[in-house]
C-alpha cells in the first residue's frame, strides 16, 4: 500500500482551530513525548529556566509542563491569534506564569521578539508545518544563535519514517536529515530519543513522530 501523508490547515480560522484542537487532545504516546521533553529541560539543572515553546498551538504541552514543574518560566510563541486564545483557555489558571509572544517562524527575526534569552527552546508537531526542510533548518540555526552555551533545543515533530512507500509532505522528513540540519546549525551531538507511533504500512497524518534533542 502507498499514498500521501500530510495535511492542510487554516490556523487563523477560529472554527478550524478549535475543531483541530479538540481532535488533537493528548494521547498516552503524546504525553510520553511531553514528559520526555520536560525531563530534558530538567536536566539543565536550572530551577528558574526560561523555556520558549515554538508553535504553542492549543497549549497542551505548556499546561503539562507548568503543572509538573513549578519553577520554570514559560514563553508561548505562535503566529495565530486564534491559537493564542485557545492556549490561554487551556493553560487557564497558570497563565500568570506564561508570556505570550506573537511571532512567525517563517521570518528570521522571531528571536528578537522573545521576552528574554531562553535556556531551552522546545516544540511539538509544529515545525513540519513550515513547509519544507529549509524553513526548519532556519529555525534550527536561529535557535542555536539564540541559546546560551549549554542551552537545549528539543523538537518533537512528525517525520518520514525509513522504509515507507508513502509520499510525505515536504515538512515531514527523515530523522537522519533532522540530525544533519542540527549539526549544520552548530549543535555538536544531536540525537533522536524515540520514534513514537511508528507505522510504515498504512500511516495516518498523526503517526510517526520523533523527539530530537540537541545542546549548544
Amino acid at each position: 500500500m502507498s499514498g500521501f501523508v500530510g495535511a492542510q490547515h487554516e490556523f487563523h480560522d477560529d472554527e478550524f482551530v478549535r475543531g483541530w484542537a479538540s481532535r488533537f487532545e493528548p494521547t498516552a504516546p503524546r504525553i510520553q513525548l511531553f514528559d520526555m521533553i520536560l525531563a530534558e529541560v530538567e536536566k539543565l539543572g536550572k530551577a528558574d529556566s526560561h523555556v520558549v515553546e515554538l508553535g504553542t498551538g492549543p497549549g497542551y504541552m505548556a499546561r503539562h509542563i507548568l503543572e509538573r514543574n513549578s519553577d520554570v518560566g514559560y514563553e508561548a510563541l505562535d503566529f495565530s491569534d486564534v491559537f493564542m486564545q485557545v492556549a490561554r483557555e487551556t493553560i487557564d489558571d497558570l497563565c500568570h506564569r506564561v508570556t505570550f509572544t506573537n511571532a512567525d517562524l517563517m521570518t528570521k527575526d522571531w528571536p528578537a521578539k522573545l521576552s528574554k534569552q531562553p535556556d531551552a527552546i522546545i516544540s511539538t508537531w509544529a515545525l513540519h508545518d513550515l513547509g519544507g526542510q529549509q524553513p526548519v533548518a532556519d529555525v534550527y540555526a536561529r535557535s542555536y544563535e539564540t541559546l546560551p552555551a549549554g542551552g537545549l533545543l528539543a523538537n518533537g515533530d512528525f517525520i518520514k519514517p525509513d522504509g515507507t512507500d508513502w509520499e510525505y509532505e515536504p515538512g515531514r522528513f527523515s530523522i537522519d536529515r533532522h540530525l544533519e540540519l542540527l549539526r549544520e546549525a552548530g549543535f555538536k551531538d544531536p540525537k533522536s530519543l524515540v520514534h513514537l507511533e511508528q507505522n510504515t504500512v498504512d500511516p495516518t497524518a498523526g503517526q510517526n513522530y520523533a523527539c530530537l534533542v540537541a545542546v549548544k
